[in-house]
């Protein structure tokens, strides 16, 4: 079987609304590395966009599915309960950052997670009103692409998006866009088009993850909660990419000194199952009825088996504090190719996760092109990364942090000399 039979018979069969990054078809997969269905293997730094923070197949996140599955696989949580779901909701309600009683949900993706935040806050609030950011990534739904801060491609062409949704500048000093500047568009949004006193929630993630993993100052999510509270409003902190150990925190909010009203997560939960969840205030989560949230596949259990698998490997393994020094790691090894690879304008982000900006040098044009073309020809020496940001000129790093340190090795010199490499052909 080849790849490229694979990817005739892909174009033919699916929708070009579902797009891909590369052409290479898994055949088997294990913590760092995926081997494709040549036989060729490949270093895995994108790990299912932060899915598998763990690792693919970690031993203990499959040890607890297999043995779920002996059990059961499925009845629905809204009709017959189980232990585990309770378990991984306590769990969530301790770890969530805040001092304060907590409930959670669980659904089935990051989008519904923020879909069912925006619903359980209008009806805490009774308002309807909600504040994003430009450059934010919210999810696919109908009201996740209205808050995501970026038309092409997740807006085009879907007509009218969702009411009563308004988008503030995120803060990016590199591109000129300062905190304080952020927080006057906010002030005139209250003044000119909507009073705060109709807004039910201002959402935001901690680190953009799509539109270029840009880091919240913790002055301005700081002064986000002054502004909520004096104005009644809820604070949602959009953790699907941020969470579990990604940061170098269980969840990025750990980091800023304020909590938020509610959190939605995915991805790094169910280390390569499907799970998300919602955790907020107790008295902000009961709000909805019973029967206002859930969902038919909400909470399944094989991915409730995975996530209380997830948070024993975090904790055991100390994954918080191998974020840390593997995102150090990186951002050294970047660092030391500044002065040979003159496109690098920015290197950042917590923990292990990390971006590179690339920009024409000398300017601060974005340089797409030459983004791209690094990751192409990573991916042909064996090594996968993924792009992000609005204009497409940034590399981001989201390999799973249990990464063999010989295999994380192997993937620097890949990179440095890709770089190297495509610099001196620029």
């Amino acid at each position: 079987m080849l790849n490229v039979d694979l990817s005739e018979r892909r174009s033919d069969a699916i929708s070009r609304g579902v797009g891909v990054t590369t052409q290479v078809y898994a055949e088997r997969a294990e913590n760092a590395e995926i081997w494709d269905v040549e036989g060729r293997r490949y270093i895995d730094f994108a790990a299912g966009i932060a899915v598998v923070n763990t690792g693919h197949r970690h031993p203990k996140v499959i040890a607890a599915v297999k043995d779920q599955i002996d059990h059961f696989t499925h009845t629905c949580h809204q009709v017959v309960p189980y232990e585990n779901y309770v378990r991984l909701a306590e769990r969530l309600n301790s770890a969530v950052p805040g001092d304060f009683k907590k409930k959670t949900i669980f659904v089935t993706t990051g989008a519904e997670a923020v879909e069912n935040a925006i619903k359980i806050a209008r009806a805490a609030t009774n308002r309807s009103a909600v504040i994003a950011f430009t450059g934010g990534f919210h999810g696919r739904t109908f009201m996740g692409m209205t808050l995501t801060g970026k038309v092409v491609p997740y807006k085009t062409g879907f007509g009218a998006m969702m009411p009563d949704v308004f988008h503030v500048p995120f803060p990016v000093e590199l591109h000129g866009q300062t905190a304080e500047h952020s927080l006057s568009v906010l002030d005139k949004l209250f003044k000119a088009d909507v009073d705060p006193q109709r807004v039910a929630a201002l959402i935001v993630e901690p680190v953009q993850g799509e539109g270029g993993f840009y880091e919240v100052p913790r002055t301005f999510m700081q002064k986000l909660r002054e502004i909520a509270d004096q104005h009644g409003i809820l604070l949602i902190a959009d953790e699907v990419q941020t969470g579990f150990a990604r940061t170098g925190k269980l969840f990025a909010m750990e980091h800023y000194g304020v909590n938020a009203d509610i959190v939605t997560m995915a991805k790094g939960l169910g280390g390569g199952f499907p799970i998300a969840a919602v955790t907020g205030r107790a008295e902000i989560m009961d709000a909805p009825g019973p029967g206002g949230l859930g969902g038919t596949y909400g909470g399944n259990p094989i991915g409730i088996a995975a996530g209380n698998a997830v948070l024993d490997i975090i904790e055991e393994e100390g994954l918080n504090e191998r974020a840390c020094l593997l995102g150090n790691r990186l951002k050294q090894r970047l660092q030391s190719l500044v002065s040979s690879v003159p496109q690098i304008a920015d290197i950042r982000g917590p923990g292990f996760m990390n971006a590179v900006e690339l920009n024409l040098p000398g300017t601060n044009l974005p340089n797409a092109e030459f983004t791209n073309k690094v990751r192409e020809r990573a991916l042909a020496k064996g090594l996968i990364l993924l792009t992000c940001g609005i204009y497409g000129n940034v590399i981001r790093f989201l390999s799973p942090i249990t990464i063999q340190d010989d295999v994380f090795a192997e993937a620097l010199d890949i990179l440095e000399n890709t770089l190297r490499e495509c610099a001196a052909e620029a």
